[in-house]
């Protein structure tokens, strides 16, 4: 093999330099992402080209199967572009794990076709699935479906409950649950996504009245009984894979935002001062700590995936204080990188306003990031609970 085509080997194989070679077409089209509420078709066909959208999804079925380090790298990269594409990315990431949990023949007619992408959101407080002859009958509203605009099948995330209505239980008490899968046209699709930040993600609501769903078209989320693909990376839950991913939209906000805020320092000359931002003293202090919480949060978080990766690939199951430390990592580096992209708008004065400017779409984006619930500054509590050796509820560690 001669250098240049060991070169364009090398490309194809690494996913997060594809990501790197899709910012400028990405970045281009973010304007017309964020007024249109969704990601253009351009820039969809990009990523699918690009095997973006299936990185997660088991090689049995044309995926890549990436450790989530390498998954976090280039949802990171994309986000430093447009934090909506990359959020798109990553939810429907997550969402491709249930393919590790499918029949084989369901799975290949659901992410078979080369633009496919399933799409949920989080339980309805509405749901619920009743067993049936050949599957179950299902009725409820989802919120907050990220990507469904470009989605070919959703899923909704029941509760299981009897004919008379009474919910179902496993011997330990937990609820029954199931996620069943459908096409979009099954639902009815609910223009909700008016919104401040994230706004292409067009992470509408949609409802299913009544809708029968074969019982192959169903699985337990996290069941070692219904998972069917053995390699280490169904190994790690679909709340921390999703947990991990927000974190690295974060951090590709953040690092464009500083990025960007450097230029401007380099040149811009402040009212009533006579030489450009850089030379303060003050703007000095703040950037270096800035980058500063940008590394380390950055750091913690890939350092953490890495070594659960190593115990997962060892066949060992991970501690809770692993768990505990995902958890921690991902929302400590949302927060730390809101506190830098903040640092740079404010900094950048007026200039930061402008909607031709890096800043205002970012302040907004990552202010949207912190309010999902995994970002919750109420996730430390969690994390908090497991170090001091406190019993822990919350299913998201």
């Amino acid at each position: 093999m001669n250098i240049d085509a060991a070169i364009a080997k090398d490309q194809v194989a690494d996913p997060v330099r594809r990501a790197r070679q899709l910012r400028s077409l990405i970045e281009g089209a973010a304007p017309a992402i964020e007024q249109g509420r969704q990601v253009t078709a351009e820039v969809q066909g990009a990523l699918h080209d690009a095997g973006l959208f299936r990185l997660y999804l088991p090689r049995t079925y044309g995926g890549e199967e990436v450790q989530p380090a390498t998954f976090v790298a280039v949802v990171e990269e994309i986000a430093k572009a447009d934090a909506s594409t990359a959020w798109c990315v990553a939810q429907a990431s997550g969402c491709s794990l249930a393919a590790a949990y499918l029949d084989p023949d369901v799975a290949r007619e659901i992410f078979g076709a080369p633009d496919a992408v399933l799409s949920w959101g989080p339980v309805g407080q509405n749901a619920k699935a009743t067993n049936v002859d050949g599957g179950y009958r299902f009725s409820g509203t989802w919120p907050f479906a990220s990507g469904s605009r470009h989605a070919r099948w959703l899923a909704g995330h029941c509760p299981l409950v009897d004919v008379d209505g009474k919910p179902r239980l496993w011997p330990d008490g937990k609820p029954m649950e199931r996620t069943l899968l459908f096409p979009k046209s099954s639902a009815t699709i609910h223009d909700v996504w008016h919104v401040v930040g994230l706004k292409g993600t067009g992470s509408d609501s949609y409802t299913v009245s009544d809708v029968f769903v074969p019982a192959l078209y169903s699985f337990a989320r996290e069941s070692a009984d219904d998972r069917r693909e053995k390699g280490p990376l169904y190994r790690f839950t679909s709340y921390q894979l999703f947990g991990a991913s927000f974190a690295g939209v974060a951090l590709g906000i953040a690092r464009a935002a500083l990025d960007a805020f450097i230029v401007v320092a380099s040149n811009k000359v402040p009212m009533l001062a006579i030489k450009p931002l850089r030379e303060s003293a003050s703007v000095q202090l703040h950037v270096a700590q800035a980058e500063a919480r940008l590394q380390a949060s950055r750091a913690f978080v890939f350092q953490t995936l890495e070594q659960m990766w190593d115990t997962v690939a060892r066949g060992d199951e991970f501690s809770m204080q692993q768990r505990a430390t995902l958890r921690l990592a991902a929302v400590h580096a949302v927060h730390q990188c809101k506190e830098v992209v903040e640092m740079a708008y404010h900094l950048a004065g007026g200039t930061a306003i402008f909607e031709n400017q890096a800043f205002e779409r970012r302040m907004r984006d990552i202010h949207a990031v912190t309010q999902q619930v995994q970002s919750q500054i109420s996730n430390f509590e969690v994390a908090g609970q497991v170090l001091l050796g406190l019993p822990v509820a919350s299913k998201l560690i």
